[in-house]
């Protein structure tokens, strides 16, 4: 039997929350530095946040010639040309995820979801979805929003024979070292109450989030285009939580190439 192209978003209902540029980071590096075949769809109309970038990320690419070249040889590498990033309103997502599917070359398909509920068509994709990601931080509005969020998903579609998802986890986003280890561990006894799994991953508040391609530094970290560099990705929980995600996939043959 054909392995299932595996659908997969980081979602929350929380602007500001981070999602899409994990989503760019972990998709980059589970592609790129692990060789997993995976395309992007990008369902957050209207900004298309993630569509955008690989437009910059294009562009940048085109206009200057140590990117050229690093694209070149990148590109040179066996199943390390870039990844696909398709946009479409959301009710149009579950569509164009079956036809990417269709041709049998994606191992993952990564959604970037709008971040409110009200959004058209936005439940029938979500009951698309095989796991969903949800990055909380340590703030009661935020961690409240999120957890009635999930908690109505748990409710209609977690193993439910109308959806597909399979799987809900948490983990820790924007985690500031300055904060006591007690807020986290009572906000945690909430989720466990919850039977919602939080991931081991912490995810820092670092400025790094917000670096897209530097041509001149020569630095590359968030980017459609290229993998991570190694020196920015150490400490930034993005290896750990992709490692850990394809656990929780159960995709196999990528643990080993994770480095090269």
């Amino acid at each position: 039997m054909d392995k299932q192209t595996l659908n997969v978003a980081f979602a929350t209902q929380k602007g500001g929350s981070g999602k899409t540029a994990i989503t760019v980071l972990v998709a980059s590096y589970l592609h790129y530095n692990c060789g997993c075949p995976l395309a992007v769809i990008d369902c957050d109309f209207p900004q298309h946040s993630l569509y955008e970038m690989r437009e910059r990320d294009s562009r940048a690419v085109l206009e200057n010639e140590y990117l050229k070249r690093m694209a070149y040889e990148q590109m040179r590498e066996p199943g390390r040309a870039a990844y696909p990033v398709q946009k479409c309103r959301v009710e149009r997502a579950p569509d164009m995820a079956a036809e990417l599917a269709g041709n049998g070359n994606y191992d993952l398909l990564f959604f970037d979801l709008p971040g409110t509920v009200n959004s058209s068509g936005i439940l029938r994709t979500i009951a698309q979805m095989d796991y969903i990601f949800a990055p909380v931080s340590a703030d009661q509005t935020v961690l409240e929003s999120t957890l009635a969020f999930l908690d109505v998903l748990q409710r209609m579609m977690l193993g439910k024979e109308t959806s597909r998802l399979k799987g809900l986890y948490l983990f820790w986003n924007l985690v500031d070292k300055r904060e006591k280890s007690e807020l986290y561990g009572r906000y945690e006894k909430v989720i466990a109450g919850m039977g919602l799994p939080m991931l081991t991953t912490q995810i820092p508040d670092t400025k790094r989030f917000r670096k897209e391609l530097d041509a001149e530094n020569r630095t590359v970290f968030r980017s459609t285009l290229f993998a991570p560099d190694k020196r920015m990705v150490a400490g930034s929980g993005i290896p750990e939580l992709a490692h850990e995600i394809i656990s929780i996939l159960k995709l196999s043959g990528y643990e080993e190439t994770a480095n090269r």
